[in-house]
């Protein structure tokens, strides 16, 4: 039948269809044979690299002997117990060692992976890391303390876990100094995220590699490779994404200190979901040298690396030890802008423009009453507190943000899945008007802000946490988080309540402000969460991290004088 068709359409002289259909079959068993091939392949990489995890861990059972045999009666409660500042305070007077406080976290770190399948490797060279940072003679403001990295931040001689990363995890990263890749031996680092230079004193110890989404574009925490990461308050709840694995890790009490990267909501996120605080700087504030990304050369919609802790005072302490002089020197493009730390500890009363819903999709009963519980907070404080509604956010998801993320029609995130493949052909819009509509929004934003005469924003986070399987099919759910993408302005979360109740009841009247299908999966994601964490979140204008701060740890410390009254 194929050969008479071939007959049809072949012009009658000069052609074989006999000879075309041989070509055309053989063409077609090689595509077949060499898919086939390609994916033997990818299969045996996942399975090296959950070989390397699994050798990992057991590293780190054999790390935590060894210093458990140098250190004993190690007071690991006790470690454990304190904050960042207050561990990084006893590091630097010497009266705790880092190899105490090396061997508690890598120790509570495995176990708590073995509870919640966070971890994907441990930085094997942590240990020279150590020897070497006791003959510093500088002790700098992070001196000893461990912390955790999520895993596509570019590590020298380290598999990162996503395979359409160099090839189908065909190589790892081989460059190192001012290229921007984190080195395994500790030698030369940076970037953002290379903290032992980056915070001007070469003295601390990195340890774990955490786990994220297999492209880093949904706000879940599992993938094909290292399975699913679960919440550290409930198992049947997601930490989260991207960097749910670090969110899962700190909110499990795993690691004191970690990094993550936000492009929607990535470090917000699963801080809400793990009850932890974090931050999502100005883009540019820190580095992004040594991240890689699915969707490279990306400018529309911006994506940045921020800390996330658990409180506010831990985020300020990573900011202020990293914006320094020498990651200004090792990263140019990185505004040489010190932490000011007059405007973090300011008493001044601010004005405070806030939001319980932002139009485009309900919040949940818990997000609603958290920004209501903290709005009161604030008001009884002497803050003046404003209405404040986001213009047009329809016209942000749908057209900016969608668009500003793909706006290369998605070539670029492709490329990385046609495994040599033809290229597809793909419709692009029109980049420099993208350009130009974002920044009319952004003006018309401030424009609003400064009509009121706004020093901060306090609006919903988003959660809480959703039951597995759901950030997968509510990525419009996003639009709390990534409009801060869009207008490239920091924004944090401060963990202050937990779901009621009175607020699961409530739940069974939600409806949404469509009653469309993702109304119903919202409804469907939040329930069954009482007792689970609830956040607010707290946004500045661009460049002005440190007043973000300020609220956010004014939140914090209302909340807290609340719960001890």
């Amino acid at each position: 039948m194929i050969q008479k068709r071939l007959e049809e359409i072949l012009p009658r002289d000069g052609v074989n269809p006999q000879v075309v259909l041989a070509v055309t079959c053989g063409s077609a068993a090689a595509i077949v044979l060499w898919k086939w091939m390609a994916r033997r392949g990818i299969q045996r990489k996942m399975e090296e690299a959950r070989r390397w995890r699994d050798n990992s861990l057991e590293l780190m059972e054999r790390v935590i002997w060894k210093l458990k045999q140098k250190n004993p009666g190690v007071q690991s409660e006790f470690i454990l117990s304190l904050s960042l500042v207050e561990l990084a305070a006893k590091l630097k007077e010497e009266s705790l060692s880092p190899d105490s406080v090396l061997y508690t976290y890598i120790k509570k770190a495995l176990e708590v992976t073995q509870e919640v399948n966070c971890v994907t490797d441990f930085i094997h060279g942590c240990e020279e890391q150590l020897r070497e940072l006791k003959k510093q003679k500088e002790k700098g403001l992070l001196y000893g303390v461990p912390v955790s990295i999520k895993d596509h931040i570019g590590c020298k001689s380290f598999i990162s876990e996503r395979p359409y990363l160099n090839r189908w995890l065909g190589a790892v990263s081989q460059q190192s100094g001012k290229g921007g890749q984190r080195n395994s031996e500790g030698s030369e680092e940076a970037g953002g995220n290379s903290i032992r230079e980056n915070q001007c004193s070469p003295e601390h110890d990195k340890v774990i590699l955490a786990n994220l989404f297999f492209i880093s574009h949904s706000y879940d925490c599992s993938n094909l490779i290292f399975g699913q990461t679960v919440n550290p308050f409930n198992h049947k709840k997601s930490p989260g994404g991207s960097s749910g694995g670090e969110g899962a890790l700190i909110g499990g009490g795993g690691s004191i200190l970690g990094f993550g990267t936000d492009v929607a909501g990535s470090i917000r996120l699963p801080s809400s979901f793990c009850g932890i605080c974090g931050l999502k700087p100005t883009g540019s504030r820190l580095s992004t040298i040594g991240l890689a990304s699915p969707i490279g050369g990306m400018k529309s919609v911006t994506a940045t690396i921020g800390p996330m802790a658990r409180d506010v005072d831990s985020l300020a302490l990573c900011m202020k030890a990293l914006l320094c002089d020498e990651l200004f020197h090792l990263d140019p493009s990185v505004p040489p802008i010190p932490f000011k730390e007059e405007i973090y500890t300011s008493s001044k009363p601010l004005r405070i423009g806030y939001y319980e819903d932002d139009g485009y999709f309900q919040p949940s009963p818990s997000m609603r009453r958290a920004v209501r519980e903290t709005k009161h907070l604030l008001q009884t404080a002497g803050h003046t507190l404003i209405p404040f509604v986001p213009p047009r956010l329809n016209y942000v998801v749908d057209e900016l943000f969608t668009r500003g993320l793909f706006s290369d029609g998605a070539a670029n995130l492709l490329e990385k899945f046609t495994l040599g493949l033809p290229e597809i052909s793909m419709h692009c819009v029109e980049l420099d008007s993208q350009k130009l509509y974002l920044q009319a929004y952004r003006e018309e934003f401030i424009a609003e802000w400064r009509k009121l005469e706004l020093d901060v924003i306090l609006c919903p986070a988003l959660g809480p946490a959703f039951n597995e399987g759901y950030p997968g099919k509510l990525f419009a759910a996003t639009s709390y988080t990534n409009l801060y993408n869009v207008l490239n302005f920091p924004a944090g979360i401060v963990p202050v309540t937990t779901v009621s109740r009175a607020d699961e009841e409530e739940l069974v009247h939600y409806r949404g402000h469509y009653g469309d299908p993702w109304d119903k999966r919202l409804k469907e994601a939040v329930k069954d969460a009482v007792g689970l964490p609830v956040a607010v979140q707290c946004v500045a204008l661009s460049w002005q991290d440190e007043l973000c701060l300020r609220l956010m740890k004014e939140v914090e410390t209302l909340v807290h004088e609340r719960r001890t009254k």
